[in-house]
């Protein structure tokens, strides 16, 4: 962390706001455990409201949790949005999302005051969100306000999504106060900074990367069905064992990579639910969540069918049942060239350097690239880490991405991304 007493009061306001919300949910190791709509979630969001109110912007919360801190310019015009989530992974870091909503709060609040000194001519009015349940970690599938936002997710099917505790969304949200009835601001455009949870930027020393498209990902619901039984009693020729098959698979899932060149797509099982999960009982189901990515399609459409001919070669081995179906496609899709070229000048203008990168991870700003001009940015993860304790991006690193973020927001709310004009944000 820098001496944050030797750098501009605004920058310090900044990384003080940023270093604060890091308190919220931290972990003994140094990361934060805020789940969507959980006390915790509840405590960050409180904190935005709060910081947004003190500074007379008008707080929204829409019917899927989502919050707006909106400041209007233009009577009856549009909204840029720009923001990010503050909800994280278990035991995840105090980096992803949050920095993207802190520093989105700060830009918005440059560019209002120079909107009211007469430095910028505004198109737009402007807004500053926190998405609802980016991570998808309590409730699936992940990137959900955004993406009900947009119109890709039924807003009632995600409020009755249900935690492993069975907990729905419109309960959790209900509890914690955050099931809200205002009408969100119509967007006009959206820009979001965040981490980039790769080490490309940190390889290349380069400052800034400006995202111009998003891989494509493909999600199998697994379901291997077995036999419960005694794990002491029962012949080992009579187990139908769910967990041995569904090891196998989670292995072939890994091992499928290797099928493709070197960093052409990953792939990962990060969830099970065994049951009974008892330490006296064979279990007799497992069910998981297969991840597989690419910035081609057509690899992980490869890969998918490698994968189903092993499922089922693992399940004649194993005399069980394994159910498969397809979860969560996202397509791959291209940011607006105009919006990659306005990004690069605002990092060349603050003297940095930038390189066009894609987004492995899905992000809010890839469903909202579905219905408006959107920019993407990052900045250097330490190691490439992420979704961990020891996530990190240094002071000095976050504070460059506000600068470049304050830019981009005061571009966008001129009308220099008009939202009529073409863009390839489509597959």
């Amino acid at each position: 962390m820098s001496d944050i007493e030797s750098i501009p009061s605004t920058d310090q306001a900044f990384l003080e706001d940023f270093h604060e919300v890091a308190t919220i949910g931290a972990t003994d190791a140094g990361g934060v455990d805020r789940q969507a709509a959980t006390p915790e979630d509840a405590q960050s969001r409180k904190w935005f409201t709060g910081w947004a109110r003190t500074r007379g912007w008008e707080v929204r919360v829409d019917g899927i949790g989502n919050q707006y801190a909106c400041t209007e310019f233009v009577p009856n015009a549009p909204y840029v949005l720009v923001g990010s989530h503050l909800d994280s992974q278990p035991l995840g870091g105090r980096f992803d999302g949050a920095y993207g909503v802190i520093a989105a709060l700060h830009a918005a609040q440059r560019v209002r005051q120079a909107v009211a000194e007469g430095a910028r001519k505004p198109a737009y009015n402007l807004a500053v969100v926190n998405w609802f349940n980016e991570e998808g970690g309590r409730f699936a599938p992940s990137i959900m306000g955004s993406s009900v936002y947009a119109g890709l997710f039924d807003r009632e099917e995600m409020l009755r999504a249900r935690d492993l505790d069975g907990i729905s969304v419109a309960e959790a949200l209900t509890a914690i106060g955050q099931l809200g009835t205002d009408a969100p601001p119509e967007a006009a455009g959206y820009a979001e900074i965040h981490i980039e949870q790769g080490r490309i930027l940190e390889r290349e020393a380069r400052d800034i990367g400006v995202v111009e498209s998003s891989w494509y990902t493909q999600k199998l619901d697994i379901d291997v069905l077995g036999e419960q039984s005694h794990t002491g009693a029962t012949a080992m020729a009579d187990r139908h064992d769910a967990l041995v098959a569904a090891a196998k698979v989670v292995l072939r899932v890994h091992a499928v990579t290797e099928s493709f060149e070197e960093e052409a797509m990953v792939s990962s099982v990060g969830q099970h639910v065994v049951e009974p999960n008892s330490p006296i009982v064979v279990p007799r189901r497992v069910h998981m969540i297969a991840d597989l990515r690419s910035s081609s399609p057509e690899i992980v459409r490869e890969a998918r069918a490698i994968l189903l001919r092993e499922i089922e070669e693992i399940a004649r081995e194993h005399d069980i049942t394994i159910d498969v179906s397809d979860f969560d496609i996202r397509e791959k899709r291209y940011f607006p060239t105009d919006g990659v070229e306005l990004a690069e000048k605002a990092a060349a203008n603050e003297g940095l350097s930038s390189r066009r990168i894609e987004t492995m991870a899905g992000h809010d700003s890839v469903a909202m690239n579905t219905v408006v001009p959107s920019v993407m940015l990052f900045v250097p993860s330490v190691d490439g880490v992420s979704h961990c304790e020891r996530e990190f991006t240094t002071d000095e690193d976050m504070v460059r991405g506000v600068a470049v973020l304050t830019s981009v927001t005061g571009e966008l709310v001129s009308g220099e991304l008009p939202p009529e004009a073409p863009w390839a944000g489509k597959s």
